[in-house]
């Protein structure tokens, strides 16, 4: 076999999402999901435990586990926003998706007919294909700041209203939507909104590394996307 017969069957392999980037999604993932439980049953406490409500602290723990897990998404958001310039090119394609651009949009209608099985193959992208970048940056970027800004805003009021969270948050988004039970009612909507997202998530990076030419799941683990045929990808978003 020749070199050059060689070449165009081995696969390329990029690197592309840095270690913090990575260490952020598994710490948002996994914090999400805390999140999700815990908020399931803060809306819809458990059976009521025999005894006293204070030998058990039940719904304590449950809320205390959900402030906590807030604080680490908020916190993991803020280093991700930060990551944005101080990270690769590749770490701005949520946050700044190239809707200027028209070869930006020609790949977002091919991936649309990829994903209704209207084209044969898709394009090949080291980062985010446009498609999956402006789903990630509508669904979960703004999904993510609304979820911090009122779940701080309900948080505030139990830290009362001398504490930096209710003057940041509560001041100004509970009458913004009314009252407090208002925004209980949008952020317990935004947690299932998030909960689509994530379902939506997993299954277009399953079938994307099954069907496409490059891996997707072991990237966002080791950082390497491997393309499995020698045709050159594009650079990302744009």
């Amino acid at each position: 076999m020749t070199s050059k017969a060689q070449q165009a069957i081995a696969p390329k392999a990029v690197y592309v999402w840095e270690a913090p980037l990575r260490l952020w999604h598994w710490i948002t993932a996994l914090a999400i999901t805390v999140l999700a439980v815990t908020g399931w049953f803060i809306a819809s406490p458990p059976p009521t435990l025999s005894g006293e409500a204070s030998d058990h602290f039940l719904m304590g723990y449950i809320r205390f586990t959900h402030f906590a897990a807030g604080y680490v998404v908020a916190v993991a958001f803020v280093f991700r926003i930060y990551w944005v310039f101080a990270g690769n090119r590749h770490a701005r394609e949520i946050f700044l998706p190239a809707i200027w651009s028209p070869r930006w949009w020609a790949g977002l209608f091919h991936q649309v007919g990829w994903y209704l099985f209207l084209v044969r193959r898709p394009r090949e992208y080291i980062g985010h294909n446009p498609l999956a970048a402006l789903a990630m940056h509508f669904m979960f970027v703004w999904g993510m700041v609304f979820m911090i800004i009122t779940g701080f805003a309900l948080y505030g009021q139990g830290t009362g209203m001398g504490s930096w969270q209710y003057a940041l948050f509560s001041s100004w988004v509970i009458p913004l939507f009314g009252q407090s039970q208002d925004v209980h009612t949008w952020h317990h909507f935004g947690m299932w909104y998030l909960v689509l997202f994530a379902m939506i998530h997993v299954y277009i990076v399953i079938r994307e590394d099954i069907l496409s030419d490059a891996t997707i799941v072991s990237t966002m683990i080791n950082g390497w996307r491997l393309f499995k045929r020698s045709k050159e990808p594009e650079g990302g978003g744009a």
